[in-house]
């Protein structure tokens, strides 16, 4: 596919999950360089650590992977509770480096503000490095909480700091 293209139809998936009121806003660095994978993607059967965890941090429950019957029901779920992910870049980057991601912030912190969201998460280390000051800068609530992507061996560490992430954003996991 085109560059093009696959940001089109990573748009047209995540637009299909989009709440009204977005209550939990995620950032995270890009899309993954794999076309066929993403977290909106209904279909992905393998490697979709991203959506696996944040559902496990969110509802205590693990998504299994190859059961692509129950992806678009999770997704239901954080739509339902008013959570939404977008990334600092709109495709897949190899290598990203800060000097890399700085000139994105700005556009990120357009699109956080729009979305109106009560509190903000940031996933990866590096998107926190770059983007938590401006986000606070710009009246949004990011959470104070530098989270490793969950893959790598990172899995219980992404847990543990996402759940006291979303403890201090006042999550209610009942709901």
């Amino acid at each position: 596919m085109h560059p093009a293209a696959d940001i089109a139809r990573r748009e047209k998936a995540a637009a299909k999950y989009r709440p009204k009121k977005v209550k939990l806003l995620l950032l995270g660095e890009a899309p993954p360089c794999d076309t066929a994978r993403y977290v909106y993607f209904e279909d992905v059967p393998k490697h979709d650590w991203l959506y696996i965890y944040v559902c496990k941090g969110l509802f205590g429950e693990t998504p299994v992977a190859t059961l692509r019957a129950e992806k678009p029901a999770f997704l239901t779920r954080m739509h339902d509770r008013g959570v939404y992910l977008i990334d600092l870049a709109s495709g897949g980057m190899k290598d990203p480096t800060p000097k890399k991601l700085l000139p994105l912030v700005p556009d990120a912190v357009t699109r956080a503000k729009a979305l109106k969201p009560e509190a903000m998460i940031l996933i990866k280390s590096q998107i926190y490095d770059v983007a938590f000051q401006p986000l606070r800068d710009a009246g949004l609530n990011a959470i104070d909480a530098r989270i490793p992507f969950p893959a790598s061996g990172q899995q219980p560490a992404f847990l543990r700091e996402f759940r006291r992430a979303l403890d201090e954003a006042g999550w209610n996991f009942e709901g």
